[in-house]
């Protein structure tokens, strides 16, 4: 690559230079443009001979068309201004419609990404939004960094469903949230002098470390109670076409919430990226369809459930099981391992690796595990020829951490009160126990009666600790990664269970695969999360003393 091959005027480079981070480099970043232009600047690259900069000067600076000033020199200092910059990408939008439409190709909507802030949407709403996870990057609320119990204007923050609202479902919806919350409220002091008895601060700790674990901890402990309609927050960045595909399935989502998160993030992201959110419109013919095709499927699918599975068992007690893997997954791996460091063909390696004595094999596959040092040295991508579906019944909080993992296919059914709750060890056989369950069960009462009518509405009454069922397909490295990630001695003891059983059971079925989940902690920890916790903050202390 030659460097410097683009020749500017002065006039130019003062332009360029508040655009790119480098004039001359080969290599540079642009900035201070907004995503529609960004986007449209990167699509047009693909078809053209010119260097991004000068493409920038020729086709976007200099072509009144795309409104460029309007757009990217608006210092936004004022609402006006903003508003103006929005008028004008809406001005504009025919010229960069034009571009992207003429590449025909949805990847040209990941050239472009946004930052989307979904506040006060319910538990439920965050994990369908997470659930569509290839190309976003969404981040929570934490249930155990934030207390819960919080009142606005002498009310718990949780989703008032507007069907129950106007049902008769109404007055039982209301009173059984308020009792969670209260018992939720009720508990914590008395579970955090338990637990200061139980784990006394050492003199070497600091107040200040000791008291933020403590809560963290005391927090875990109780976030059970929150039911599912318990708001939170979320700050979600993403590309253009997971935006895209995202408003889609809300839009067409059964739930009037999710409907309404759909609407209003259309109406958001069409200030900044319309050209790649414009299929989201409900009224447009994409989404008019795809609603259709849902609405369809989902009706037939029903039928044909109902028809076919009344009679058949399901999994009763918490747990994991190993229900598919190929017994042949090892010499698959193996020959991949080779695949790329040689010039035989994938078929005839495979072929050759399942004549292979034990110790060969072996060999083979100790390559790609030896020299790993921690989990962070992530393996190649050889171990994505085995693959793994495991059928689990946990607590939703279990679910709600272990679902964001992007790379596995996953699904779950409706949350339910029907597999049982989990009740913290920490409380059991407690003064505190009586109330927890007398929660929960109330819960209960009121979802099966909610769920005859609505059983979909009936999910916001649920708490996070009765169980729910669902299905991970996934390969053996992303179940590496997960397993060792969150078997760490600072996970939740719940989905520290789930990890470690990933692990014994694909090592069970398959010991060849045993060397890959070195860095799985099988320990128990009674401390847990506290110690981590503590140490954790030590550090940031430590930090801020010596800036």
């Amino acid at each position: 690559m030659i460097e410097g091959y683009e020749e500017f005027t002065e006039s130019q480079l003062k332009i360029l230079q508040r655009y790119v981070s480098n004039t001359s480099s080969n290599i540079f970043v642009l900035r201070n443009l907004p995503e529609v232009i960004k986007g449209a600047l990167f699509s047009r690259y693909s078809r053209s001979g010119l260097g991004l900069r000068s493409l920038l000067l020729k086709e976007f600076v200099m072509n009144e068309e795309t409104a460029f000033q309007a757009i990217s020199c608006a210092h936004l200092d004022n609402e006006q201004e903003v508003e103006d910059q929005i008028v004008a990408i809406k001005k504009a939008q025919n010229f960069y419609d034009r571009i992207l439409d003429g590449y025909g190709d949805d990847s040209i909507g990941e050239l472009g990404g946004a930052h989307l802030a979904l506040e006060n949407i319910s538990m439920i709403a965050a994990k369908v939004v997470e659930d569509s996870r290839i190309g976003g990057s969404p981040l929570e609320k934490s249930t155990r960094y934030i207390y819960f119990d919080q009142k606005v204007k002498g009310e718990y923050l949780f989703y008032k469903e507007p069907i129950l609202m106007t049902s008769a479902f109404r007055e039982p919806y209301l009173k059984v949230c308020n009792h969670l919350f209260d018992t939720y409220s009720a508990l914590i002091p008395p579970l955090t002098e338990l637990m200061e008895k139980k784990f006394p601060k050492e003199h070497d700790v600091s107040k200040v470390a000791y008291t933020a674990a403590l809560r963290a901890k005391v927090l875990d402990c109780l976030r059970g109670l929150l039911p599912s309609s318990a708001l939170t927050n979320m700050g979600t960045f993403g590309n253009g076409r997971f935006f895209e595909s995202l408003i889609q399935k809300l839009n067409a989502h059964n739930l009037a919430e999710m409907q309404d998160i759909g609407r209003k993030g259309f109406q958001e992201l069409s200030k900044v990226l319309p050209s790649f959110v414009r299929r989201g419109d409900p009224a447009h013919k994409y989404q008019r369809a795809y609603a259709q095709f849902k609405e369809q499927m989902a009706g037939d699918l029903k039928l044909l459930a109902d028809r076919h599975s009344g009679g058949l068992g399901k999994m009763q007690n918490p747990g994991v099981r190993l229900i598919g893997y190929d017994l042949d997954a090892p010499t698959k791996v193996a020959a991949a391992l080779l695949f790329e460091h040689c010039q035989a063909g994938l078929h005839e390696l495979q072929e050759y690796c399942q004549g292979l004595a034990e110790e060969d094999l072996g060999r083979i596959l100790d390559s790609a595990s030896n020299f790993r040092e921690n989990r962070r040295h992530k393996s190649p991508r050889a171990l994505e020829h085995a693959t793994f579906t495991f059928e689990i019944v946990a607590d939703f909080g279990v679910y709600r951490d272990l679902q964001r993992h992007r790379i596995l296919t996953q699904d779950r059914q409706l949350l339910t009160c029907d597999f049982g709750y989990h009740v913290p060890s920490e409380i059991l056989g407690t003064d505190m126990e009586k109330p927890y369950r007398e929660a929960m069960d109330e819960a209960k009462k009121v979802y099966d009666t909610i769920a005859e009518e609505l059983p979909e509405e009936a999910q916001y009454v649920v708490p996070m600790a009765y169980n729910m069922h669902w299905y991970f397909h996934v390969n053996l490295r992303s179940l590496q990664w997960l397993s060792e990630l969150r078997s760490s001695p600072a996970g939740h003891p719940q989905y520290r269970f789930i990890a470690q059983e990933f692990a014994k059971q694909v090592s069970r079925v398959l010991p060849a695969f045993e060397r890959y989940f070195r860095f799985v902690d099988f320990e128990g920890y009674e401390l847990g999360r506290l110690g981590q916790e503590i140490r954790t903050i030590e550090k940031k202390l430590a930090r801020s003393a010596y800036e």
